[in-house]
């Protein structure tokens, strides 16, 4: 992940929402997400997240190249809760030793039935939900809640989940 100013990391963090982990885990579908090399050309993209004895939680992504018959592809990577107790910051990585800031920015606390997440460089943003469509006016307040927070939601791509 590229880095970014402080302030712009500050920023987000002020906005980071209480979460319960144990209500967040298990199966989210992707949305809607910012382009980036990892998930290009996915669909069906959900992202599992599993608690591990060790206390850290299993993140097992998998998408669909080349439609709802094409091949699986699927990354596992390591979160851990981050020092901010009882809120919805996480450290995840997939990439060995490199931990990236995970903020859960926007979530229904009543149901857990959606979440927006953005990480401490503006490049990475995901609309999550425990469905595979969102109700409109779900989204819509997400979206508004993006574009508040600074989100181009115009760089967005709305994953496919039929």
């Amino acid at each position: 992940m590229s880095s970014c100013s402080g302030s712009y990391r500050r920023k987000m963090m002020a906005e980071i929402k209480p979460v319960e982990i144990n209500r967040f885990l298990g199966e989210w579908y992707e949305i809607a997400r910012y382009p980036h090399r990892f998930e290009k050309g996915l669909s069906h993209v959900t992202a599992t997240y599993s608690l591990l004895p060790s206390g850290k939680i299993e993140v097992v992504n998998k998408g669909l190249e080349g439609g709802k018959t094409g091949t699986l592809k699927k990354a596992v990577g390591k979160a851990k809760l981050a020092s901010d107790e009882g809120k919805g910051h996480l450290r995840v990585s997939f990439f060995w030793i490199f931990y990236a800031d995970y903020f859960i920015l926007e979530l229904d606390e009543q149901n857990y039935s959606f979440a927006m997440i953005g990480s401490s460089s503006p490049n990475y943003f995901w609309i999550l939900s425990r469905t595979p469509r969102l109700p409109a006016d779900t989204l819509e307040k997400l979206l508004q809640r993006a574009s508040h927070l600074g989100y181009d939601t115009n760089r967005m791509e709305w994953v496919v989940q039929d």
